[in-house]
C-alpha cells in the first residue's frame, strides 16, 4: 500500500488526531464516518485494516492503528 502523502495538505499525525478526537465526540460509528465525511476524508476497510482515505480521492493517506479503529 503506498499512501499519498506529496498532496496531502495535513500530515498523517495531524489526520490521526483529527480522527481520533472525532470519534470521541461522536456517539455512533455512522455519526463519525459522517463528521469525517464532513472534513473530507473516509475510513476504508483494507487487508492491512482501516485505513483513512480522500472522500473524493480516494487516496489512501494513513492507516488508523487498531485502538483507533473501534468501529462497534
Amino acid at each position: 500500500m503506498t499512501l499519498n502523502t506529496s498532496d496531502a495538505p495535513f500530515s498523517a499525525s495531524s489526520i490521526l488526531k483529527l480522527v481520533t478526537d472525532e470519534r470521541a465526540k461522536a456517539l455512533s460509528v455512522r455519526e463519525w464516518k459522517h463528521r469525517l465525511a464532513g472534513y473530507g476524508y473516509a475510513i476504508k476497510d483494507t487487508e492491512a485494516g482501516h485505513v483513512v482515505t480522500e472522500l473524493f480521492g480516494k487516496a489512501e493517506l494513513c492507516v488508523l492503528p487498531s485502538e483507533a479503529a473501534v468501529l462497534t
